[in-house]
């Protein structure tokens, strides 16, 4: 029997819709100046180049990788809210110290670079939003609050580049406070307004924020995080082990799942401006389309992936999404016998370093990111003859690449809930936070390592190998899917609590 009162049901969900806050927050914090770091970085320092732009965005992913498992452990023994204010208070901090990387003289990038790192840092509480939220529902709520949850990190991903646009109407030049010698521009505006909600979220973690804990069946336990605030049942449903093979599963999963998706986003300005030979204010615009349609595709997945998991499971529904994400990389396999449009230029006076990265993506939103060469009074466009490949490889017609984003956009956000709630289910009453720090670091790991696979396989082998590879890795996670797809069961069902 569920045994819960009215007032512990309704503090319990303003405490997991605190979380959903928190996990917008963090995402946002990544998104909210992803456009104008690169503007940003050559207006502070001149010296610094495309490579060290590609270290700045992935210093993100390198400190929230870092941090997750600290957080998850640390979450394990104290009161969550420790962490959450703790990583949240670095998050604040590391976007004022953003706004004033222009005071120093000089290696202002390095500033820059510990400013990001130390804002990935703070987000690493994301394993101890998710574990709470495991922990704080039952077998029945968690599917559908786990698909919330992504859901609010999608929306802090798509609402960012929408306030920084925003801001740009400040202006470059902007507004000086000289007492604290702070310039409100459209470079820091961004930090500060993220700082600013970060406040507001450890003012509402003090105020609203309460620590709870459910088992499968939604009854009350007195959590080891709660300081004696709740009062409750423990029994004997934490006994028993883990499985530890279907949590390496998950987690090499989720890694594959992450690694796809980041290098479909890293990929798709080269690809374009390759394939269609447009311009880079053309990529941007119309990839900047194409990817809020997605992210818009995806939102409207998560609701419905909630209700569809409750007739199918969520194994076939993870079944299913990984060979929609299949068939769209698939799909971009290069097929017919038009080549692309070759850029021809003689090697040494090439014009657009093909560093094809995240390096890349980003400064494109710059007009100074490339500089053309004084003979030169129009962009050159098409495939640059620098990649030998593009003289033999057939083209990804304008429909295949389309057609992939649809289904990228639809089996991604499926394959991204549904590995995060299978996991915390197989997981079950145990303390989720370092097994959730551990699948954060996963996913962070992989989001480094998708820019660089695109900069080295997609560069030099051209997309027949790039698309070839990525298929090759699906198609090893379904085949590792099948083998533990019995494994995958929640916890209680496990040890026999519950029927699955």
């Amino acid at each position: 029997d569920v045994v819960e009162t009215q007032e512990h049901y309704k503090s319990r969900w303003r405490s997991i819709w605190i979380m959903y806050l928190t996990m917008f927050l963090s995402s946002l914090g990544f998104s909210i100046v992803i456009m104008s770091v690169w503007p940003y970085l050559q207006k502070i320092d001149p010296t610094a180049d495309a490579s060290f732009l590609g270290w700045i965005i992935a210093s993100y992913s390198i400190g929230q990788m870092v941090a997750s498992p600290l957080f998850g452990v640390w979450s394990n023994y104290r009161p969550r809210r420790e962490p959450l204010v703790v990583s949240t208070a670095i998050s604040v901090a590391a976007n004022c110290l953003y706004a004033y990387v222009h005071v120093p003289h000089s290696h202002n990038k390095y500033y820059m670079l510990a400013a990001r790192a130390l804002v990935g840092f703070g987000a690493g509480n994301v394993a101890v939003v998710r574990s709470y939220i495991a922990g704080a529902t039952s077998l029945t709520e968690r599917t559908s609050a786990m698909a919330n949850t992504s859901a609010f990190q999608a929306i802090g991903f798509i609402l960012g580049p929408v306030f920084q646009t925003c801001f740009t109407l400040i202006g470059e030049e902007g507004i000086t406070w000289k007492l604290v010698r702070l310039q409100l521009n459209m470079y820091t505006a961004p930090v500060l307004f993220g700082a600013l909600l970060g406040v507001i979220n450890i003012i509402l973690i003090f105020a609203i924020f309460r620590e709870h804990r459910v088992d499968d069946t939604g009854r009350q336990y007195t959590s080891i995080n709660s300081e004696g605030e709740e009062s409750g049942v423990l029994d004997e449903d934490t006994e028993g082990n883990v499985d530890h093979v279907a949590v390496v599963a998950l987690n090499f999963l989720f890694f594959v799942i992450l690694f796809v998706f980041a290098v479909f986003e890293t990929i798709a300005t080269p690809l374009t401006m390759d394939m269609y030979s447009w311009t880079r204010k053309e990529a941007v615009f119309y990839n900047g389309i194409i990817l809020s349609v997605v992210g818009i595709e995806s939102l409207i997945v998560f609701m419905v992936v909630k209700i569809l998991s409750k007739k199918t499971g969520e194994r076939a529904i993870l079944h299913g999404g990984l060979l929609i994400v299949l068939v769209g990389f698939f799909i971009l396999l290069p097929w017919g016998q038009k080549l692309p449009n070759i850029q021809w230029q003689e090697i040494k006076n090439n014009s657009i370093p093909r560093t094809t990265s995240t390096e890349v993506l980003m400064s494109f939103w710059s007009s100074q990111a490339t500089q053309l060469p004084s003979n030169h009074t129009v962009e050159p466009v098409g495939c640059p003859i620098t990649q030998s490949w593009c003289l033999n490889t057939p083209m990804v017609y304008l429909a295949q690449y389309i057609s992939s984003d649809i289904l990228i956009g639809l089996g991604y956000p499926v394959c991204n809930v549904m590995s995060y709630t299978l996991y915390s289910k197989i997981l079950g009453p145990k303390p989720q936070g370092v097994y959730m720090g551990w699948l954060t670091a996963s996913g962070s790991g992989a989001r480094i390592l998708g820019p660089v696979f695109v900069s080295q396989v997609y560069t030099h082998l051209g997309p027949r190998w790039a698309f070839s590879l990525i298929c090759g890795v699906v198609v090893v996670s379904l085949l590792i899917l099948e083998i533990v797809y019995k494994r995958l069961i929640a916890f209680s069902v496990r040890y026999g609590r519950m029927q699955e």
